[in-house]
């Protein structure tokens, strides 16, 4: 059996939307398509808090995944400013 390379991967779970879409847009500027689930959930914060997963296809992940740092690392900066 072969792996579906377009199908959904999770790149990885944020808390909330807002942090979502800087993920989201700075892929898409990448050209590698996401999407979300989980957002309607990840602003509760009872018992059991959601989280927001970001998802890209298979084929991406790995490009994704350093789009993913770079991100990080320019909130790791503003961060310590």
């Amino acid at each position: 059996m072969t792996e579906d390379t377009n199908g959904p991967v999770v790149l990885t779970n944020v808390e909330n939307e807002a942090q979502a879409a800087l993920v989201v847009a700075a892929l898409e500027r990448s050209g590698i398509d996401a999407q979300t689930t989980g957002a309607l959930t990840s602003g509760l914060r009872a018992e059991s808090p959601g989280d927001v997963h970001i998802l890209v296809r298979a084929a991406d992940a790995e490009r994704a995944a350093g789009v993913l740092s770079e991100v990080r690392a320019l909130e790791d900066d503003e961060d310590n400013e």
